[in-house]
């Protein structure tokens, strides 16, 4: 059985997760009794196998409780970005249809407005010390501590990242299982491919509320790994963490990547990072001479994979696969990847086309009947938005989603390499590209940066920047004209926010 009432029984002492910062952890035994507790006090809330429940919090052990309660007692659960705004998540909390929606006491110190827009919508509980609302603690604490009777395994629904649009819930059937059932992608991402297991020290710097940290985060608790929680990431620290803990396994996106290679040398130098065995990275395509770094400085322990939270089909490549391959996101392990084009007809290798993976996996975007219908180009092939090729081999390689192709004078142009040379300027931290309007051309290719602590920005290094594109690159990928921000709008996973910054360059 793997599950962690099993390493409650076993190892009850074992720790199962743990606050990087705070040092606060949580034993199996302890998270037995609390997520037992939790699905006891989530049926008296009237909740029942196949509903939902939402939860919005930082990361804290909290979290990860309430996701185990909700997980063994068959319900649905929603996390929601404690970065939304009040309309962005009462939108979620709605469209989910959560009847019951619990918050951290310092979330909902940040969100105010949240609770009028809810109004009779949802039934909210607090953690921590709140006197307007229910105690989720308090009402935790009342309940026995043996599992509910009708114990089956639960499911997360999420939320798209909405960097091209408004966030929408990706939904399957819900059919009641085992408890101890484990998702067979996850599986092989986890234990198979990276080789997790119960001498394992998981470290984890990203929100638990996205896709991939929270599923790994689960795996670690069905696996009997030890899971350490960073509250936030922060590049040194991360560094730190693993040389205090002797972390084993990561998961991390190339913007920590790029965070960690941006620190002087003397400082990444003084950390012992020799106990990670695999450090698992993904959310979107690395630029290469980032990767090739991170490999000469770790080893050959960096896994990629290329999925999303549609879990309709994973790419995966080794070090030794990547530096084969560079700047590829590997191959197919589940599902047939397809590059389709005009007529979706299948296109030879090396043509760029919309990805797909055929694969047989159904899913909805929730409430979206339109948006699930253009995902899919037959029963059981869908794409995820990107556009790629694959080589001779079968690798592929993505070079951008669908929605930020430029098209200039009629030709394509993907940003996506123009924004990995961008990112290895010394100067450069950050980097969005994309098409603005240009009268002969329809579009121009723009780049907005945001620049090191300690670099002005100015003409001269606008001129600079061009340069170095143009003297690497083609000359329709260098961008003719260079904005600077003071930061770019990235989700807390890591993933650009585009649109945002795009939108504000057209009508």
């Amino acid at each position: 059985m793997k599950h962690p009432s099993h390493y409650a029984r076993t190892v009850p002492d074992r720790i199962a997760y743990r606050m990087a910062g705070s040092g606060v952890s949580l034993t199996f035994g302890e998270l037995d009794r609390r997520s037992n507790k939790g699905a006891h006090a989530l049926r008296g809330l009237g909740l029942k196998p196949g509903d939902h429940v939402a939860l919005m919090m930082e990361n804290r052990l909290e979290f990860i409780e309430i996701c185990w309660a909700a997980h063994r007692s068959g319900l649905i659960y929603t996390p929601i970005s404690r970065y939304l705004s009040a309309e962005e998540a009462g939108y979620v909390i709605e469209d989910c249809g959560a009847t019951v929606f619990i918050v951290s006491d310092s979330q909902l110190a940040a969100t105010p407005a949240l609770f009028d827009l809810l109004n009779d919508r949802a039934r909210i509980l607090v953690t921590g010390t709140h006197g307007a609302h229910p105690s989720w603690d308090a009402l935790v604490e009342s309940m026995p501590d043996h599992p509910v009777a009708d114990e089956m395994l639960g499911m997360d629904m999420l939320y798209s990242s909405g960097t091209t649009g408004r966030p929408k819930g990706i939904t399957k059937a819900f059919e009641p299982q085992p408890i101890d059932t484990l998702a067979p992608l996850l599986v092989l991402l986890c234990q198979d491919m990276s080789g997790m297991g119960p001498d394992s020290i998981y470290l984890s710097p990203a929100p638990m509320y996205h896709a991939a940290p929270l599923r790994f985060l689960m795996m670690c608790g069905a696996l009997g790994s030890t899971a350490v929680i960073m509250e936030k990431f922060d590049a040194e620290t991360f560094l730190g963490l693993v040389e205090e803990h002797k972390a084993t396994h990561a998961q991390l996106v190339p913007t920590m990547f790029v965070r960690m290679l941006k620190l002087p040398e003397e400082v990444r130098s003084r950390y012992d990072v020799s106990s990670l065995v695999a450090a698992v990275h993904a959310a979107a395509p690395c630029p290469p001479d980032i990767k090739r770094r991170m490999i000469e400085w770790w080893g050959p322990i960096l896994i990629e994979y290329y999925a999303g939270s549609e879990a309709n089909g994973i790419t995966l490549c080794t070090s030794a696969e990547w530096l084969d391959h560079p700047g590829t996101v590997g191959r197919a392990l589940l599902g047939k990847v397809r590059i389709l084009g005009g007529n979706d007809r299948d296109l030879p290798a090396g043509e760029i086309g919309r990805v797909y993976f055929d694969s047989g996996v159904s899913f909805n975007y929730h409430n979206d009947p339109e948006k699930t219908e253009t995902a899919f180009v037959a029963p059981g092939c869908s794409t995820l938005g990107d556009v790629g090729y694959l080589d001779e081999d079968g690798y592929l390689f993505l070079t951008d989603r669908a929605a930020y192709t430029i098209i200039s004078g009629g030709v394509n142009i993907y940003p996506q390499e123009t924004e990995d040379m961008l990112i290895n300027h010394p100067s450069v931290s950050d980097v969005a590209v994309f098409g603005v309007p240009n009268e002969d051309l329809g579009e121009e290719v723009k780049a907005v940066i945001q620049l090191v602590p300690g670099v002005e920005p100015g003409e001269e290094l606008e001129a600079d920047l061009i340069d170095w594109c143009r003297s690497r690159l083609s000359h329709i990928k260098v961008p003719r004209s260079i904005d600077f921000r003071d930061e770019l709008p990235r989700t807390a996973t890591g993933k650009m926010i585009k649109r945002r910054i795009r939108d504000e360059y057209w009508p």
